[in-house]
């Protein structure tokens, strides 16, 4: 029961199989029948027993329709059997009737393969036409192109290019012609780039070579426009009757003169105004640059501008080694450089991105600091102010045209203030050698007039004023000598030739008149303060040159004020402004009147030595001649006539002067006496010495200065009075007695001074008086000198030992 349980339930699984086998895919029967191989034992064996069966049952099926259809199919045999007789006959025909269609069309194929051959060749025809049609505007344009580039339009030919490249080649690009075209293409552009560049060089050659004409050019320009607003403003001034300069006297119809021909110039300028286009052909620039920058390599053609450009500046500005040597040089110098400049701005202000301000700025600012190094090294080698001035013209005119494109100046008109410095230094130079001039050509004697004409003639160059002089009848004097107004003229020519330097500075009237107010002081605190030292020092200058010097320099003194007017006048600033520097010419002339002074003191004692000099005395007379030694007697009358001539001195100075002539004698005199050489004296000498020493003291009581009060002039000689006395009186009991007393008669008698005249006479008494001991009163003469000589040296020692 069990196996037929198991037999009945795998009947179905059987046939779901079977029934699986049946429908579905070829490829898909391999799993269903390993399901068969899986199930239980002999379930194959089944299988195939069911399998059997199924495939006999089909076979009966299939014998059943095959014995349902076989009588129509044997109908059908039939029928094609009956048939096969007519589809002969008919492949007979059908054959016969091919072979007649077939000879029949010979003709007609051979004529429709000469209509399909023509319309083959109208179709190349249009074609070809087509293609050339659209060939030929690509073969114009190449021709274009090279007719361009023959003519030089290299711009047009890059634009033909880009329109060739963008718009034809890409229509017949599958054409081998287009790609020998479009190879050839890059060629072309570098040879136009080439060309560009060459042309480019040969244009910063041209402008190398031109700078100095186009520099020349714009300063010229700048000049002409300078001058002409001074010129209008001279006019302003003549209209109104302005006239700046004082003392100066130019005409008016030299004002009207000058005017007139500064606008004839003007007009003819105008005519000849060329601009840096005129001068320069920029084209090569605009067609390199828009070359470049079609081709897209435009940073690349600015950085080789501006490398190009940066080295022909360091060559501008290497000056010449002797460009100090004359204007000329600094003229080419500084026309190059504002060639090279303008050409710069107008390259800045005509393409864009060339070159820029920044780079224009910074290219000016590395200039800027060689240009003064240059102008800073080689204005110190100037030695001539005129150099000098004309270098600051032309710095003036340099920076005024540069200011005129942009260019910032304001360090060059600092420069101008060290040149001015260089420049004051050179006009001291030149005006010490005027100044030494004027001295060396003066006579130190008094200005003699002898008409009105004379008169005037000298009170026109120098502001002299003396009522009194005035009243007196020709011929009369002037108190200076010649040197005077002179030197006065020159002083002016100096604040002149300064203010020359300071016009066109763009300072203000008040910088500029503290300008000239310095340089003057310096012109007289240095130059003709040292001219007057070393005049004044000069062995040739005798006591009555040193007289008139003395006088000279008073007036000087006194026209200070007249040239602070003169200055006032120029600059129109008031001398009582806060900041208003004073003229130093009081202490300038009172330095040299003292120096003066000292040197009238000096060479006068020195007068008075040459004079002591010849003194030639017996120190060993037994008695005197009876009358002053000859030498003194000249002395006194040398010293009476110069102090005559002191007269015009100012009284304290001939005073001192006289004070210390008659000090200087009596020193010289006491010296005389006490002169270690000297070894004996007689009292006949001492007597001699005496009669010189009272023509002293009548000399000095005469008053040959007037303004001294009482004897004071008589005490320079009281020493030598006192020591005489004593000796002369031989009242040396009093003196040793009243030693040492406020009112002693002796006072001014030096025991030493004393003690060496007394053993110079105690030598003498001994030699001249050998048989001074046979007679009593010698004797007792030679005792008394003994007994002074040990007192006096006993009152030395003790006043030694006191010290």
């Amino acid at each position: 029961m069990a196996e037929s349980g198991e037999g009945l339930g795998t009947v179905p699984e059987h046939e779901r199989i079977l029934q699986e086998i049946q429908s579905t895919d070829t490829a898909c029967v391999g799993p269903t029948l390993r399901s068969v191989y899986d199930d239980q034992p002999n379930a194959h064996k089944k299988f195939m027993e069911k399998l059997d069966a199924c495939i006999r049952n089909h076979d009966k099926e299939i014998e059943k329709m095959c014995n349902f259809h076989h009588q129509g199919f044997v109908d059908a045999i039939t029928e094609l059997l009956k048939v096969r007789a007519d589809a002969e006959k008919l492949k007979v025909q059908v054959t016969d009737t091919n072979r007649r269609f077939q000879d029949a069309g010979k003709e007609v194929i051979v004529q429709t393969e000469d209509i399909i051959r023509c319309r083959i060749q109208q179709r190349n025809i249009t074609t070809v036409v087509e293609k050339l049609q659209l060939c030929l505007p690509v073969l114009e344009m190449y021709s274009k192109l090279k007719e361009q580039m023959s003519a030089k339009r290299y711009y047009s030919a890059l634009k033909t290019m880009e329109q060739l490249e963008n718009v034809y080649f890409p229509r017949v690009s599958q054409y081998r012609f287009c790609q020998l075209m479009i190879e050839n293409l890059p060629k072309l552009r570098e040879d136009i780039k080439e060309i560009s560049m060459s042309d480019l060089k040969d244009f910063l050659e041209s402008i190398r070579k031109h700078s100095d004409k186009i520099g020349e050019t714009a300063m010229k320009q700048a000049q002409q426009q300078k001058t002409f607003h001074i010129t209008l403003q001279k006019q302003n001034n003549v209209k109104f009757g302005k006239n700046m300069y004082v003392n100066d006297r130019i005409p008016e119809e030299r004002d009207e003169i000058e005017l007139k021909h500064g606008f004839e110039e003007e007009d003819e300028n105008e005519e000849e105004v060329l601009t840096v286009q005129d001068l320069v052909d920029f084209s090569p620039v605009y067609r390199c640059l828009h070359i470049y920058s079609v081709l897209g390599d435009e940073e690349t053609f600015e950085n080789y501008y501006r490398k190009q450009r940066k080295k022909q500046a360091r060559l501008v500005l290497q000056p010449q080694s002797n460009m100090h040597e004359t204007v000329d040089g600094y003229r080419r110098y500084f026309t190059q450089i504002v060639g090279f400049f303008v050409v710069e701005d107008h390259i800045l202000h005509v393409t864009q991105g060339l070159v820029t301000r920044a780079y224009t700025d910074e290219l000016w600012n590395m200039a800027l600091s060689k240009i003064i190094a240059v102008l800073r090294a080689h204005s110190s080698y100037c030695t001539d102010p005129d150099l000098v001035l004309e270098l600051k013209n032309l710095i003036v005119i340099f920076a005024d045209t540069l200011q005129g494109y942009g260019f910032p100046v304001n360090r060059l008109f600092d420069l101008l203030f060290e040149i001015r410095d260089q420049y004051n230094e050179t006009l001291l130079k030149k005006w010490a050698g005027v100044f030494r001039d004027i001295f060396e050509e003066d006579n130190y004697s008094p200005i003699p007039i002898v008409s009105e004409e004379e008169y005037k003639v000298v009170i026109s160059k120098f502001p002299f004023q003396d009522p009194d002089l005035e009243k007196q009848p020709f011929p009369k004097k002037f108190p200076m000598s010649q040197s005077v107004p002179h030197i006065y003229i020159q002083v002016k020519e100096f604040i002149y030739a300064s203010l020359k330097f300071s016009e066109s500075l763009h300072r203000s009237s008040t910088e500029i008149d503290d300008m000239l107010r310095k340089s003057t002081n310096l012109l007289l605190t240095r130059t003709l303060s040292s001219c007057l030292l070393n005049l004044i020092r000069k062995p040739h200058i005798g006591l009555t040159e040193l007289v008139q010097i003395i006088i000279n320099t008073t007036h000087l003194e006194q026209a200070c004020k007249y040239l602070e007017d003169f200055i006032t006048n120029i600059t129109n600033i008031s001398q009582e402004t806060v900041h208003t520097t004073r003229l130093y010419g009081l202490s300038t002339f009172k330095d040299a009147r003292h120096a003066a002074e000292g040197e009238i003191y000096t060479k006068l004692n020195q007068k008075i030595d040459e004079f002591v000099q010849l003194a030639d005395y017996d120190w060993t007379m037994s008695e005197p001649d009876g009358r002053a030694s000859g030498y003194l007697m000249d002395l006194i009358n040398f010293l009476r006539s110069i102090f005559q001539v002191f007269t015009h001195l100012p009284g304290k100075v001939a005073q001192t002067a006289c004070m210390s002539a008659c000090q200087h004698l009596s020193t010289s005199l006491m010296q005389m006496l006490l002169d270690s050489e000297l070894k004996q004296i007689s009292m006949g000498a001492v007597q001699q010495f005496n009669l010189d020493v009272i023509q002293c003291e009548l000399f000095a009581s005469s008053e040959p200065v007037p303004g001294f009060q009482g004897d004071t002039l008589q005490l320079a000689f009281i020493d030598l009075r006192q020591l005489l006395d004593l000796f002369m009186v031989w009242d040396w009991s009093t003196y040793l007695a009243d030693y040492g007393q406020p009112a002693s008669k002796y006072l001014r008698v030096n025991p030493n001074t004393a003690l060496t005249l007394l053993e110079k006479m105690k030598d003498t008494s001994k030699k001249n008086n050998i048989f001074a001991q046979f007679r009593k009163n010698d004797r007792d003469k030679q005792k008394l000198i003994e007994t002074v000589v040990k007192q006096l040296r006993s009152l030395v020692n003790g006043m030694s030992q006191h010290t």
